[in-house]
């Protein structure tokens, strides 16, 4: 994203961060509703193609967490870590929409 929609959105250097952490959760979101979808179909045809939705949906999750843990966004094997950078995620969100609230006013 360019410095011009950073500064005006508030994000500075968090937008990649944002946007990966928001297509891994839709990612995850994917993966239990295509397990789900699994155990709820009939035919095995239907069940085949799901199966094969479900793997290419693993597949992507597993590269967007490569690509998390390669920037430094994503930290799964330190839990104390994680949580702080979490913390400040949230914070961040938080100071936005505040921004934007006293910016309406």
């Amino acid at each position: 994203m360019n410095q011009m929609m950073q500064n005006t959105t508030g994000m500075g250097g968090m937008t990649d961060q944002v946007i990966a952490s928001d297509f891994l959760i839709t990612a995850k979101t994917g993966i239990k509703n295509l397990a789900l979808a699994i155990t709820e179909t009939s035919t095995k045809e239907v069940r085949d193609t799901l199966t094969q939705y479900l793997n290419d949906a693993i597949k992507t999750h597993e590269q967007i967490s490569n690509y998390m843990i390669s920037k430094g966004y994503y930290k799964p094997d330190n839990l104390s870590k994680q949580l702080e950078m979490d913390i400040t995620a949230t914070q961040t969100a938080l100071n936005l929409q505040q921004q934007q609230q006293q910016q309406q006013q």
